[in-house]
């Protein structure tokens, strides 16, 4: 659509020709400099005076009023066509538009080349349009076309993405006789590549044998530049068969394309070739160091950087861009500094890689310097330079920052900056901000890109305004883009809309890796796993390959139940040769583990050839929660002795199987280690500390654990708060609470399971109702049985049991044997008979192979001497088949 609508613009402009020639007519002569007193304007040769001044390539304006003066004296112009068109050149290459025109119009009679000449000299200034209208002109008055004239007009043409005027064009060549000439082809091979016609370049390339280097390198460079690498590698693989000289221009776009591919052995050997063909310049010397730099060589690439004599701003950009892809920012800055010192101009790419250099927490220093020269220099009114700007001060966490410099900028209304801003605050997970500056965008009149609408999707959690957006992007036409889909069917699977997520899928032309593990997942986590088995099964009928994360999400969807699934999903893994990945293997060990089949996931453990952290800590909390304490640790004592980095996952997970150990020696040794690696203050570990102290009934050393942590997040104070519970310090556990709330902590429904656990230790009854109550009025939390089971133990132990027979009965939702069993045990404490029958009922009505509420019910009798209700109900649990368990005791 876009060439059509060029088209149309080009044709008005070749209609609107003849009103500009007509104002020129009429147009006065150029302005004469005048001959100071003494000068004989007859001894002045113009033809010795241009080609003196074309050796200088110095084209000034002054210069060609001064020979246009001479000339007009001499009546040259007139009578001399060479004179006119060299004078024309001259203003042309001097980027002077309108003396250029006003001079063609005088000319008598125009030839070939002086239209050649204001077309080549409209393309040298950009002026692609004036360069269309004045062929369409020349055409038009007769003028028969050369090779020249084409080959610039289909220069043009490639600017102007005006691929039908293109055609057309070529439709003349081919009439005329010029399709074999190796400069028109050139131009249409560029035009083809700057629009994306491969098939086209390559046919018109093919259509005569070509022995022209010139015609191969505008292929060769058209594929590079669009990213066919593997096909210029080709093209140039034939070249050296056909016995052609590459020249630096080809060197350079070959190399470019070892560049991209990370071919470095390949690129030594261009290299190679460059070096006995003797070809040298600064361009050839750019892409060997972009080379090294992008392969992660960057000694060579210094190297071959140093050997440089010339360097221009490109050849500095690649090796500080070199630095930067490689994580040294240090050098990249060092090389930046020199730079400076060099005085080589610095341009818009070269900052855009010196400030993702600073993209990271450590150098918010080095990140307000480079600002500050920016501002000094100017270059904060470049959009790109705007927006890298805003893209570092949200990764290294100022998000205020960046919004201060959008604020900057403001009146620049291009989408990157808005664009990049929506993404920092997606990033900062900012969703208001995010979706507030996109209805600002609609207000201003910007269309969001599918980078901005794919942006708000991932951070909004609102069901309706995702409806919204898809109303949006449907009308738009954004639907069809895959990050938008895959952002909108993400949304609707988060929201719990699986019906609308499965359409969207279902609608989506194009379904990449990350969208069918999209819809996996969500299937998965809503506890559909059959239909995301059905889902894999239809994607690889599809033909689409798995790659990694769809097979982790497949796996994630294996419980107990699929454990079959999970093997076969295992076997297909293995037959498609990524089984023994990182991801995969990881999956797999969490996937056993889920499926209890602990020997099967230390097997592929045993199996990875890279342990991560991750799938380290995941067999350690498989272990301790199986109850397999002792292999827990010896797990973590292996890795101990392996020398592997242990992070604070690995430790969490070994302190939680320690907790379950209840063997405090083997903790205290556990947290003498941690506090000689200085991670006590971690939050995540911290709190694991708290709950092992715990377990092992030192709330002492619980304390000192919290205190050590520097920032105790809710996970930590919710540790707390429930070890005091546990250990009847209802009190504290309330202060603690306190304490929480006012370091701006919102508690969760796990927090306040352990604040009325403490209500309830203390006989608190006033303050457990008042935080039951604030659950629902201050937090909007809908308590669950754990909750009510608090409550009612509240109530129970207070002696108040028909108020907790009441409030069992006014509950919202369906109590469970949790519930029930609790006022079971307060009945016995209390010895009241009726209700403990009621509850011991319920519980096995609930629970029928619950032996707990059997024994329950049969000490109440027993406690009152009723000895036949004891006997019956011992029955009943024989003929149930009920057995209570033996107890059983590490002493």
């Amino acid at each position: 659509m876009n060439y059509l609508i060029k088209q149309n613009n080009l044709t008005k402009i070749s209609l609107s020709f003849d009103k500009l020639i007509s104002s020129l007519a009429v147009a006065e002569n150029p302005s004469v400099v005048s001959v100071k007193p003494g000068e004989n304007a007859n001894a002045f040769d113009p033809l010795h005076f241009f080609n003196d001044n074309t050796k200088t390539k110095h084209y000034t304006i002054k210069r060609a009023k001064v020979i246009h003066t001479h000339l007009l004296k001499s009546d040259l112009l007139r009578s001399d066509i060479y004179y006119a068109n060299t004078l024309l050149d001259w203003y042309c290459k001097s980027s002077s538009k309108e003396n250029a025109l006003k001079l063609f119009v005088t000319i008598p009679h125009p030839n070939v080349i002086s239209w050649n000449i204001m077309i080549s000299g409209y393309n040298n200034m950009c002026l692609f349009e004036d360069s269309w209208r004045f062929f369409c002109r020349m055409l038009f008055l007769g003028f028969e076309p050369n090779e020249f004239t084409y080959g610039s007009v289909l220069s043009a043409c490639a600017a102007l993405q005006a691929t039908m005027s293109g055609l057309q064009v070529y439709a003349f060549v081919m009439k005329n006789g010029f399709f074999s000439n190796g400069y028109v082809r050139t131009g249409m091979i560029d035009l083809f590549t700057k629009n994306c016609g491969f098939e086209e370049a390559l046919r018109v390339f093919w259509d005569v044998s070509c022995e022209n280097v010139v015609c191969w390198n505008a292929l060769i460079s058209g594929m590079v530049r669009n990213g066919e690498h593997w096909v210029a590698l080709d093209l140039f693989g034939q070249m050296g068969r056909r016995i052609l000289v590459p020249n630096s221009f080809t060197f350079s776009s070959v190399l470019s394309a070892c560049a991209s591919l990370g071919e470095l052995e390949m690129g030594k050997g261009v290299q190679g070739l460059v070096i006995k063909s003797g070809a040298k310049d600064v361009f050839l010397g750019t892409a060997i160091v972009d080379l090294y730099a992008k392969c992660g060589e960057l000694d060579e690439a210094e190297k071959e950087f140093t050997r440089m004599p010339i360097r221009n701003v490109v050849s500095w950009t690649a090796i500080i861009s070199g630095f930067v892809q490689k994580g040294d920012s240090l050098s990249a800055l060092k090389f930046f500094k020199e730079m400076r010192y060099a005085r080589v101009e610095i341009n818009s790419y070269t900052l855009t890689s010196v400030i993702t250099a600073c993209a990271k927490p450590d150098m918010i220093k080095e990140a307000t310097q480079i600002h500050s020269w920016i501002l000094k220099t100017g270059f904060y009114l470049d959009p790109v330079v705007g927006a890298a700007l805003i893209n570092m001060y949200a990764k290294i966490g100022f998000i205020d920052l960046a919004e201060k410099v959008f604020r900057g900028m403001e009146n620049v209304k291009t989408h990157g900056i808005w664009t990049v801003m929506v993404s920092s605050f997606a990033q900062n997970e900012s969703s208001l901000k995010a979706v507030g500056l996109l209805q600002r965008m609609l207000w201003e009149g910007l269309r969001p890109d599918k980078y901005c609408i794919s942006s708000v999707v991932s951070v909004t959690e609102s069901l309706d305004l995702g409806r919204q957006i898809h109303c949006y992007v449907l009308k738009v036409g954004l639907i069809c883009f895959l990050p938008v889909s895959s952002s909108l069917l993400t949304l609707y699977s988060k929201c719990g809309s699986l019906g609308e997520s499965h359409k969207v899928f279902e609608q989506m032309s194009i379904r990449d890796n990350v969208s069918w593990a999209s819809m996996i997942v969500g299937f998965a986590e809503h506890g559909f796993a059959y239909f995301a088995f059905e889902l894999f099964r239809e994607m690889i009928l599809e033909g689409t390959r798995p790659d990694q994360i769809t097979l982790a999400a497949i796996l994630n969807a294996c419980s107990a139940p699929f454990l079959k699934n999970g093997k076969e999903i295992h076997g297909y893994a293995l037959r498609a040769g990524i089984g023994d990945e990182t991801v995969t293997g990881g999956a797999l060990l969490t996937m056993y583990s889920k499926c209890c089949a602990l020997k099967l996931a230390r097997r592929v453990f045993d199996m990875l050839p890279l342990r991560d952290q991750v799938s380290c800590a995941s067999l350690i909390s498989s272990y301790a929660q199986n109850g397999l304490i002792e292999e827990a640790i010896l797990l973590f004592h292996e890795l101990l002795m392996s020398d592997m980095a242990i992070d604070t996952f690995i430790l969490s997970s070994v302190l939680r199987a320690i907790s379950l150990l209840s063997r405090p020696g083997i903790g205290t040794q556990l947290h003498a280690r941690i506090t000689k690696m200085g991670l006590e203050s971690d939050a995540s570990v911290g709190s694991s500390l708290v709950v092992m102290y715990s377990k092992c009934g030192s709330i002492d050393d619980c304390c000192k654990a919290f205190e050590q942590i520097d920032k105790p997040d809710l996970i930590s104070w919710t540790a707390l708060i429930t070890s005091y519970a546990q250990h009847g310090k209802g009190a504290e556990a309330l202060k603690g609470y306190e304490l929480m709330r006012k370091e701006g902590n919102r508690p969760d429904s796990v927090t306040f399971a352990g604040v009325l656990s403490a209500c309830s230790h203390n006989g608190l009854v006033e303050e457990g109702y008042f935080h039951f109550n604030s659950m629902v009025k201050d937090y909007g939390i809908e308590p669950n049985n754990r909750h009510y089971a608090c409550m009612v133990d509240l109530l129970g132990r207070s002696g108040r049991l028909t108020e907790a027979e009441k409030f069992i009965k006014s509950m919202p939702i369906e109590p469970d044997a949790l519930v029930w069993g609790t006022l079971l045990a307060a009945c016995k404490v209390h010895g009241d008979i009726e209700l403990g029958r009621l509850a011991a009922e319920k519980v096995v009505e609930l629970e029928p192979s619950d032996a707990g509420a059997y024994v329950s019910l049969s000490n109440i009798y027993a406690d009152v001497g009723h000895w036949e209700e004891v006997l019956e109900i011992r029955s009943q649990m024989r003929g149930t088949g009920v057995k209570k368990e033996p107890g059983w005791s590490f002493m």
